[in-house]
């Protein structure tokens, strides 16, 4: 779903606060739902989710019963704050279209780490707007490129007490070319990360278009918007 924009916001040992908290699952296959199964749930990003838990769709309905939301969406599902025992996604390649399950940390909805950063250096390199890359944070750096690709291993301190570490470059998938709530498809996002920052994340991945970095807390505490970022 789409996110909202937070002036302030606690970072726990699990992201920020309230950050996937909750998730949909679909009741015919226990997977949970993701637009990274776009022919499925690319209707999922017309939905804005609050930190509050409230949905609201596009008309500015809010969707309050798991029955609207199925009604919605077009397949049986339903809200909860629990994961499955093995929590699931389908995931499409952007290289061939395939779709792939992947398993997500256990007794979590995050994908991969707990939290997920990008520049605007990176921003600028694609170019694209922040929202297509679904960040939990947007440092604003003076550098050119892509920059956070030569952060992994390192810490950052945010503010005065949060401490994260950088642990892995961000592949990305079919999300990024789809439409946003009003920002349009982009059939180019992709195609241009492969051209310009087609590196390997992972070794059992091999090469794949990468654009912001995961990142783990080492030290929780408040971040706030202007907050000062130090390698």
């Amino acid at each position: 779903m789409l996110g909202e924009q937070l002036s302030a916001a606690e970072i726990t040992s699990r992201g920020i606060e309230g950050d996937r908290r909750l998730a949909l699952i679909q009741t015919t296959t226990g997977k949970v739902v993701s637009a990274k199964h776009p022919r499925l749930w690319e209707k999922m990003l017309q939905l804005h989710a609050s930190s509050d838990g409230k949905i609201t769709g596009p008309d500015g309905k809010v969707y309050g019963t798991d029955e609207e939301l199925s009604a919605f969406l077009g397949q049986p599902v339903v809200l909860t704050d629990t994961p499955p025992d093995d929590p699931t996604i389908d995931r499409e390649s952007p290289d061939d279209g395939q779709l792939r399950e992947s398993h997500l940390p256990p007794g979590a909805f995050f994908d991969f780490a707990a939290l997920h950063l990008i520049t605007t250096s990176t921003l600028d390199s694609v170019p694209a707007d922040y929202r297509r890359f679904r960040p939990n944070l947007v440092l604003d750096t003076a550098g050119a490129g892509f920059i956070e690709n030569a952060w992994v291993g390192r810490q950052l301190h945010i503010g005065a007490d949060v401490i994260i570490k950088v642990i892995v470059v961000t592949p990305r998938c079919a999300v990024p070319t789809l439409a946003h709530g009003d920002l349009p498809r982009d059939r180019m996002t992709v195609r241009r990360l492969n051209e310009k920052n087609r590196v390997v994340p992972l070794e059992q991945l091999g090469p794949q278009p990468c654009a912001g970095v995961y990142a783990q807390v080492l030290a929780p505490g408040t971040v706030r918007l202007g907050d000062e970022v130090r390698l």
